[in-house]
């Protein structure tokens, strides 16, 4: 009997194991049920089953109301509060009809004493159909549905690798296919959740929206990165449909997770101009974060600290609104609470808000939630009274320890939100201190000398309190000090603390929540390296351009005044481009001192240049005496403290000058470039380079210019929260005449050729399919002559070219490249190389937009530049190296005798030339290239060993003898994979190289 690897196999595997182990009823839609489902969105028949046996005196009153039609008439109602008020708040809340309340479904009672409950609880109907009809107007069907009491709340695409197909397709399936029209995906009416789903993957949204459906990961994650871990013997993503499709796992998530958050967005002036709501549904990570932290709560009770070591860019609002409210909830077996209050310290200023919403949607109770930011009174009534969250500000924790450390007979949970956040700058105390030095160097010292932030000031609070074991300790942080770890987090058996749980700042840049900021990290002296062989290459012409280039970058900045200049003008040629033209900026300065005197730097030399599209805002504590006059943040900014951010959003300022102030829980997505005037050491250069992490529509990229620190020590503060950073060195820009020499000796395209291409590029008709026939024609000449050079000299062409186009996007981002010749071919370049043969094609990150970006702005002054992800965050020397590999290849012939002797096979000349395909069908697969430049040999070989089935697969008709043999024998497999897999790593290693 063969193995079934369709996609149909997967869905019964799927099916079987949630009617059998989960305890699903397995569902087919058809005849009548089908057609009420497609008017309807709602499963009939199983709804009246539900209610009829749950709620059978409520509908003998509607049934005197409604008489023979009543089945009719409660379904009209129903789908009427369902399209008004949406899934979630009908399930949770049910729905009123002639004055009967109707519950639509029953959660888990919180403790096993009312027996009522659990009985009504234990009818609710879970059901699983497979292949649903679900539309009036078309034939299609979705994959499978999850029901609850006939209303549906989860839709499945899925996808079997095995058969060339992975979630990506179920996403574009979702994307292209599924019309959110339609009633059954209408956004908070029917479906509370979509899944894409593959054995390896799974991604969800909450609202389709066609081609602008966002979806997010719903994985675990692998050795701190994106995926799954491997599984013995079951598919990577089980978990979804064993343990999160687990009746009470869904019961939880629907009535106590699930919320509609709702998002005014302000313009420039901060006027309201839409309200926007999204359904939230937690993330992995989030629901296995917060079921554990209240799981062990409940084992251990109170007493014991616990140390979530999240990143950027995992939804801690949501997590800690979540603990908050389950925590204030949760009881121990004899049904009494286990703490009094749960009391949340953050900065965040919309974290009470969303507590205050969730609880409400969750409960329909207000008052649960107290926020508390300045009266200490206030503060001191809410603990005294017990009230049940409590949410106030960072200075306000010594105050609390202080009131709560002698009520021995109450306990209390404390969620700590990222200690360290300087948004506010120092602490009152320090608001106070006049800094009145004599010198910059003087300035820098002093405020070098800083008191202890606000994580460790909690640490010595918490030290001076000793163990209580009425207070749990919850802290939240991206970057653990060793004295919060210490505090926080769990001993191992080795004596070391490490983190309760993790969710890393690689997998949140590999999920793509946040950008890796060393991507495009330079120092000082790199960046005058590369551009000053720019100013100095005797093939550059001396164009006006060239010049300004070379004024700016052969200061040698040794004062403020000049790097002033520095900063501006790169600003002016590279960062303001980014983004659409919304990019901003941040300057770190070495103290209070430095800030005033850069301002003054900047608004003079603004003033001189005339320029009337760049203003500046400086952020600093306290006062400031300079030369006998007394300065401060309000008084040179002209605007109030409080008033900085959301000023800052506007589109009139677009550089800010700080100085131990805004370095964290600074959450502004439009910061691109980070300039740094400072020395940066350990977590306080992770936490400051981190301000640009933040994701936004159009923001590809950051840039760090950086005056001060050396590479290998930001590299190795960043090394304990990322583990595959590595910074960059010099580029030298010659090597693009290296390149542009090779390529032009090989004769594929004509001058005249690349000229006419950057023509149609800079016309708006190549828009047109007139435009487009005339670029293809263009193209096609030098695609013939591609074809006819030997396939040793078509790799050479390829593998030129591919980093002729890296070494120009990287050196584009220290300036406009004033070599327009290089420009017109790095144009043509990226068109050409998609138009020749992709038989033997090289992966290419094309998207170089950047480049045709700036020369559209060079040539018109409109549009913007933009840069894609290059891959992996590893910054090596862009000396893009040779473009051929030297080392001497693996022979075929010894892995072939290899193979006969272990396992006793006569390969044939069928057998060599199949793998000698599988070897070049693996050269050529996107993902394989892109996992070679993003990892390192054991990791690719993880990815390479999940990609190699499909590239087996499509050859399978070809050698079916041979293709069972590494279907069926894992040995035989495995020495095949190896061979494959360090075979292509070498090759592809070596071109990108």
């Amino acid at each position: 009997m063969s193995i079934d690897y369709t996609e149909k196999g997967f869905e019964e595997n799927i099916e079987d194991f949630l009617v059998n182990i989960n305890g699903y009823r397995k569902r087919r839609l058809e005849g009548q049920a089908l057609d009420s489902f497609k008017k309807y969105a709602i499963d009939v028949e199983i709804l009246f089953e539900f209610l009829e046996s749950t709620q059978a005196k409520e509908l003998e009153k509607l049934k005197s109301v409604y008489k023979s039609l009543y089945k009719e008439r409660i379904i009209e109602r129903i789908n009427k509060e369902l399209n008004k008020r949406g899934l979630i708040d009908c399930l949770r809340h049910g729905i009123k009809d002639y004055g009967v309340h109707l519950k639509l479904a029953y959660n888990k009672p919180a403790n096993s004493l009312n027996y009522t409950l659990l009985n009504l609880y234990s009818k609710n109907i879970f059901t699983v159909s497979r292949q649903v009809h679900y539309s009036e107007k078309n034939n299609n069907s979705i994959d499978m549905l999850i029901m609850l009491n006939g209303l549906p709340i989860i839709v499945l695409e899925l996808k079997n690798p095995l058969t060339g197909q992975t979630v990506d397709d179920a996403k574009l399936q979702f994307m292209h296919d599924r019309d959110p029209k339609e009633l059954l995906f209408q956004f908070k009416k029917r479906t509370i959740v979509f899944f894409a789903v593959d054995t390896e993957e799974v991604y969800m949204t909450t609202k389709l929206d066609g081609k602008d459906t966002i979806f997010l990961p719903f994985n675990k994650g692998n050795n701190g990165g994106r995926g799954n871990p491997e599984v013995e013997g079951n598919y990577k993503t089980h978990y979804l449909w064993e343990e999160v499709f687990q009746k009470d796992s869904l019961l939880d998530i629907l009535f106590n997770f699930v919320f509609i958050k709702k998002e005014q967005i302000k313009d420039s002036t901060g006027e309201i101009v839409e309200e926007r709501e999204n359904l939230i549904f937690p993330r992995y990570h989030q629901l296995d974060v917060v079921r554990n932290l209240e799981y062990d709560t409940k084992i251990n009770g109170t007493g014991k600290n616990y140390l979530i070591q999240h990143s950027a860019g995992s939804g801690k609002t949501n997590s800690i609104s979540w603990l908050a409210h389950r925590l204030a909830k949760l009881h121990d077996d004899e049904n009494k609470p286990i703490f009094h209050s749960v009391i949340v310290i953050t900065d965040r200023r919309v974290l009470d808000k969303q507590l205050q919403d969730a609880i409400y949607q969750i409960e329909h109770k207000a008052g649960m939630v107290a926020k508390i930011e300045k009266n200490s009174n206030q503060l001191a009534e809410a603990i005294k009274n017990g009230t049940r969250i409590i949410v106030t500000t960072l200075q306000k924790f010594p105050f609390i320890i202080d009131k709560i450390k002698d009520v021995e007979e109450r306990n209390y949970a404390i969620i700590i939100d990222e200690a360290h956040s300087s948004q506010t700058g120092r602490s009152a105390a320090a608001l106070r201190v006049v800094l009145s030095a004599k010198s910059l160097e003087e300035a820098e010292e002093l405020d070098s000398q800083e008191e202890d932030d606000m994580e460790d000031r909690i640490n010595k609070e918490i030290a001076k309190l000793g163990p209580h074991n009425n207070i749990s300790y919850y802290a939240f942080t991206a970057t653990p000090k060793a004295k919060t770890l210490e505090f926080f987090g769990t001993q191992g058996i080795d004596g070391k603390y490490y983190p309760y749980h993790v969710y890393s700042m690689r997998q949140a840049i590999e999920e793509g929540f946040i950008l890796d900021v060393l991507k495009n990290y330079v120092t000082y002296k790199t960046f005058y390296k590369i551009a000053k062989k720019i100013e100095d290459d005797p093939d550059v012409p001396a164009r006006k351009a060239a010049r300004a280039i070379a004024k700016y970058v052969s200061l040698h900045p040794h004062n403020i005044a000049q790097k002033t200049e520095i900063i501006i003008e790169h600003f002016r040629q590279v960062t303001r481009h980014k983004i659409g033209g919304r990019a901003k900026a941040m300057v770190v300065t070495s103290s209070r001192l430095h800030a005033v005197r850069y301002k003054q730097a900047f608004d003079k030399y603004i003033n001189e240049k005339g320029y009337k599209d760049l203003k500046a805002l400086v952020a600093f504590s306290g006062t400031v005496i300079d030369d006998g006059i007394e300065y401060t943040e309000e008084g040179i900014n002209g605007i109030r403290e409080k008033e900085l951010p959301e000023k800052f959003k506007a589109d009139e300022y677009k550089i800010l000058l700080v100085a131990e102030k805004y370095q964290t829980g600074f959450d502004e997505p439009l910061l691109h470039t980070m300039y740094v005037d400072k020395k940066l050491e350990g977590i306080k250069a992770v936490q400051t380079l981190s301000r640009l992490n933040r994701t936004c529509k159009g923001k590809n990229d950051t840039f760090i210019l950086d005056f001060v620190n050396d590479p290998e020590d930001i590299r190795k503060a960043f090394q304990t929260f990322y583990e595959v950073t590595e910074l960059e060195c010099a580029t030298d820009p010659n090597i693009l005449y290296d390149l542009q020499n090779e390529l032009n000796a090989m004769q594929v395209y004509t001058d005249e050729e690349i000229l006419e291409v950057v023509k149609l590029e800079l016309d708006k008709k190549i828009k047109s399919s007139k435009g487009q026939e005339k670029l293809n024609s263009i193209l096609d000449k030098a695609v013939s002559r591609f074809k006819s050079l030997t396939k040793e000299q078509q790799e050479q062409f390829k593998s030129a070219a591919a980093k002729y186009i890296r070494t120009y996007s990287f050196i584009l981002q220290i300036g406009p490249f004033a070599d327009s010749e290089l420009h017109k071919l790095y144009v043509y370049l990226n068109f050409l190389l998609r138009k020749l043969p992709k038989a033997d094609s090289i992966k290419l990150d094309l998207a170089d937009e950047i480049a045709l970006e700036y020369y559209r702005n060079e040539k018109t002054f409109d549009g913007s530049i933009s840069l894609v992800k290059e891959g992996e965050a590893v910054l090596q020397p862009t000396s893009f190296g040779k473009t051929i590999r030297e080392e001497e290849k693996v022979k075929l012939s010894s892995i072939i005798e290899k193979l006969n002797q272990r396992f006793g096979t006569d390969f044939t000349e069928t057998d060599r030339l199949t793998i000698d395909q599988l070897e070049q069908d693996s050269m050529n697969n996107e993902d394989i290239i892109l996992s070679v430049n993003s990892n390192d040999f054991d990791n690719f070989k993880l990815d390479y060993t999940k990609t190699f089935m499909d590239i087996l697969i499509n050859r399978r008709e070809e050698n079916e003898k041979l293709f069972l043999k590494i279907i069926m024998e894992e040995d035989f497999r495995n020495v095949i994979i190896d061979y494959l897999a360090k075979k292509v790593y070498d090759q592809l290693r070596a071109k990108s190289v």
